[in-house]
């Protein structure tokens, strides 16, 4: 009796135990996550695209579950949540972060877009250095390769040198272009976030901002510009962010299918938006924006001098970390298709 009896607790704890560990080997990871912008903006439908593939490729393994936009944590206090584990995940500009990972200049002044530098090894070294600096995992570089423009309210003037001419412009700025409208174009711009730049531009605060190829009608600030002076400059530095202890709890299982669904979207997007920005200029134009083309030398060093004032803001700013210039002329390498 005492053996039957012993047999059957050995075997009830050993169906507790079985069914205990069956749970946790089956049980479904869930990331938090955060965008930077509001849900309009062609850069947000583009991450909420990623989730619903990652939610639907990881059923039974992985799901994301995205709070919100900056109406939950503001875009600039995005990257910090996520680092301390106030949420899990952020689709957000590597510029919002800049002051910790001065290497994120490299995907700014980049010439290629994340297909590239995914398979130069790029993406790999520069997931290291947010591993170790900020603590984060970088998952990947999402719509790159789009480049940015400046917008005015009114028609621009070009001095008899040929160059842009800033009298009377009160330029918005933000981290991603400040070195460059400081240093090149001798502008002192006004600080401003995308989510305030309307309200700034409707009671003539600023009168003149950059902003990508691709979303001004979307954040309805078509409604105040005017001229779009070409030749475009930059690349968007959007990507995603993992807290690292997030992502060390991760199963392996679901590991390998965030970071697949990740890379294919990385891809997918640099293709998808290479052709939209054609397309929103044709629109613009069409309901009235007029094209401002600067030429000559003083078109080319525009352009060349928006890439130089960015890697030297990024030497100057790397310099003060104890890793030092480490790895610059690598990244320089591996984010550059280079003459």
């Amino acid at each position: 009796m005492r053996h039957s009896i012993f047999n059957k607790t050995a075997i009830a704890i050993g169906l507790v135990s079985a069914m205990s560990f069956s749970a946790k080997t089956f049980a479904e990871d869930t990331i938090t996550a955060v965008h930077a912008f509001n849900t309009s903006l062609i850069y947000t439908k583009s991450f909420l695209s990623f989730v619903d593939k990652l939610n639907e490729r990881g059923k039974g393994v992985i799901q994301i579950d995205v709070k919100g936009g900056p109406e939950v944590i503001g875009l600039g206090e995005q990257p910090d949540a996520v680092r301390n584990g106030v949420v899990d995940m952020a689709y957000t500009a590597a510029s919002f972060y800049g002051g910790t990972i001065p290497e994120r200049d490299i995907m700014v002044a980049s010439n290629t877009n994340g297909i590239y530098a995914r398979e130069s090894g790029g993406i790999d070294l520069l997931n290291e250095i947010h591993q170790e600096k900020m603590g984060v995992y970088y998952l990947g570089w999402f719509d790159s390769g789009v480049s940015y423009n400046l917008y005015t309210v009114n028609e621009p003037k070009i001095g008899a040198d040929g160059k842009l001419d800033l009298e009377g412009l009160k330029l918005r700025s933000n981290a991603v272009y400040d070195a460059f409208f400081r240093s090149y174009l001798g502008a002192e711009p006004i600080s401003m976030p995308t989510t305030d730049v309307y309200a700034g531009l409707e009671r003539n605060v600023v009168n003149a901002t950059g902003w990508t190829q691709i979303g001004l009608k979307d954040l309805n600030w078509d409604r105040f510009l005017n001229y779009r002076i070409e030749p475009s400059f930059f690349s968007t530095d959007m990507g995603v962010i993992i807290n690292i202890d997030a992502w060390n709890e991760l199963s392996a299982e679901s590991k390998k299918i965030l970071q697949a669904v990740a890379i294919e979207h990385e891809r997918d997007s640099a293709l998808s938006l290479a052709s939209l920005g054609d397309t929103q200029k044709a629109e613009m134009v069409a309901d009235g924006m007029k094209i401002v083309d600067l030429t000559g030398d003083v078109r080319d060093q525009f352009s060349q001098a928006a890439r130089e004032a960015t890697w030297e803001r990024m030497v100057s700013q790397m310099s003060r970390h104890p890793m030092g210039l480490k790895h610059y002329d690598t990244l320089v390498e591996k984010f550059n298709k280079l003459d």
